[in-house]
Parts: structure tokens; C-alpha cells; sequence
């Protein structure tokens, strides 16, 4: 009995820290936890300068071929990791900040464009010494991926592509016929993003809210890059690169319509439209998505 009400109580107490560190320290909280859900998933932060002096930091976990995968806009990295966990046992996964986000550097004067963005991951790539590699992108990172793919189709053995953006031709969705929000309220951003979002302490929201708001500048500059550049269409017409396309039945971010449109674009595509899931179905649903993706790479 005395061994029960010490464990008690301590598990009492413990919970009480945590809650305290949640509220008076929301900062060191958010990041401590950021770094434990890295070690779980068996990734380890890194860093490379390319030739021409721009610094992108990165998670790399796992043996085996590898698999870069590529952050949606105003994210970073971490949008991976709870998927990463599941992959790293098959794969060597690496996962950067793409410039303009995260960590990684963000040059003056930089072209921010998904093709510009595409030939500095290839870069990226090259100083990793990958010669060939699988892709995998959500949101602006599928972009980039298809793209990247377009240019290097001999280097690119599959595409995993998940609510891909620089679709031209898909209908509006949601947040097209909505204005962005000017103060960065990362609840109603996550509440947009995910069909069913993860239960986060509100002092842990509202800092997370106030670190992107401090790139509210830089997006701004990414944001007019992107919008005056072509859509990905008539790129990638053809591309026989084997690709799965995964969407949220839910996305409010971008049409779901998107999906049918690259699986008509792409000969050598599958289609996986995802129930219950909005526009990140890696952080929604990591398991099942992990799970869809290791049964497409069985079939290469």
C-alpha cells in the first residue's frame, strides 16, 4: 500500500511540474518536447552549408535508401516526425528545413520560387552525396518535389505526395475564399490545416503562434515568389516517375479535386483519399499513412 500511494504521488506531483512548466515556461517546455518526439523517432538534428553558403539544418534517422521529405508553407521539419518514426526502420529518412523556414538560413535577395526552392534541395541532395533518392512533399514540399523530379527524372525513383501544391487548374478550396489572418492565431491556422487536431496546452499554441509570427515577413516574400510562378501542370505531364498521391478527404487548404488531377498528369500514379483527415494526413494520421506508404514502395 505504501508503495502505491508513493507512486501516486509522485505521478501527482510530476503532473503538477509539467502543468507548471506549461505555463510559466511555454518556450523551454515547447522545445524540450520538441526534442523528445526527435529522439523517439530515432532522428538526429544536423546541419550543412552548400556551395554557395546557404546553411540548411535537417533530422536524419534510419538506414536503407533514402527518403527526403519536404515541410508544407509556414511549417518546418517537424511536420514529420511522428511519421518518421514508423519509416525509419526501412529507410534512411532526411527531412530538411527548406530555406525561409525552420532553421535553415534565409539569404537576402533569394529567389523563394518552388523551382528555385527545387534546384536548392538538389543541391542539398548533392551534398549529402544522393545521387538517387526517393521524395516525399506535403503541401508547397510536394510542389518542390515534382518539380525536382521534372528536372532530375533519372535521380527521383518514386514521389510521395501528399495534398501536393501548384495545382493551377483545382477548383478554390476553403482557404482560397478566405483572407489570411494577420495575427498568426496558430488555433485557427491548426483548426484550418487538420480535420481533427492533436490536443496542444494553450501557452504551448499561443508560443508556437508568436515563433511563426516572427516569419510573417519572409512568408510574405515566399508567399509572392510562389504566386507568380506557373502551376506544376505542364511540368510534369508525363513524368513516369511511380508516385503515390495521398489527399485529405477534409483539405480546406487545398482541393481535394487536386488529387485526380496529378493521377491524370502522372501515368504511373496511385490515388489515396484519406476519410476523416484534413491537409496534413502525416501529422493526422502518421501510422496510416506510414502504413500506405510502405505498401507502395512493396510494389516498386
Amino acid at each position: 500500500m505504501r508503495i502505491v500511494k508513493i507512486t501516486v504521488g509522485g505521478l501527482l506531483a510530476l503532473a503538477v511540474l509539467l502543468l507548471g512548466c506549461v505555463y510559466l515556461a511555454p518556450g523551454p517546455t515547447t522545445r524540450f518536447f520538441i526534442n523528445v518526439e526527435r529522439m523517439r523517432s530515432g532522428l538526429e538534428r544536423k546541419e550543412v552549408t552548400l556551395a554557395d553558403g546557404v546553411r540548411v539544418v535537417y533530422l536524419e534517422g534510419g538506414k536503407g535508401e533514402p527518403l527526403m521529405l519536404l515541410h508544407g508553407f509556414s511549417d518546418d521539419k517537424d511536420n514529420f516526425v511522428y511519421v518518421a518514426r514508423e519509416l525509419v526502420g526501412s529507410y534512411r529518412v532526411i527531412i530538411p528545413d527548406i530555406n525561409g523556414f525552420g532553421e535553415s538560413s534565409r539569404p537576402e535577395r533569394a529567389n523563394y520560387g518552388a523551382e528555385a526552392q527545387a534546384q536548392r534541395m538538389h543541391m542539398f541532395a548533392a551534398a549529402l552525396g544522393l545521387k538517387r533518392l526517393h521524395l516525399g512533399g506535403s503541401s508547397m514540399g510536394g510542389q518542390i518535389s515534382l518539380l525536382y523530379a521534372a528536372d532530375h527524372p533519372d535521380e527521383v525513383q518514386s514521389l510521395w505526395l501528399l495534398d501536393a501544391g501548384g495545382l493551377r487548374t483545382a477548383p478554390p478550396s476553403e482557404m482560397d475564399n478566405m483572407k489570411a489572418n494577420p495575427k498568426k492565431d496558430f488555433d485557427a491556422e491548426a483548426d484550418m490545416a487538420m480535420s481533427d487536431p492533436p490536443f496542444i496546452p494553450k501557452p504551448m499554441m499561443d508560443y508556437i503562434g508568436q515563433e511563426r509570427a516572427k516569419n510573417e515577413g519572409m512568408e510574405k516574400i515566399i508567399g509572392q515568389h510562389l504566386s507568380h510562378e506557373p502551376g506544376v501542370e505542364e511540368r510534369v505531364k508525363g513524368l513516369s516517375t511511380p508516385s503515390l498521391i495521398v489527399w485529405g478527404a477534409q483539405d480546406r487548404i487545398l482541393n481535394p479535386a487536386g488529387a485526380q488531377i496529378l493521377h491524370r498528369l502522372l501515368p504511373r500514379s496511385q490515388v489515396i483519399i484519406m476519410p476523416n483527415t484534413g491537409h496534413l494526413p502525416m501529422l493526422e494520421q502518421p501510422e496510416k499513412s506510414a502504413a500506405d506508404y510502405l505498401n507502395f514502395r512493396a510494389t516498386l
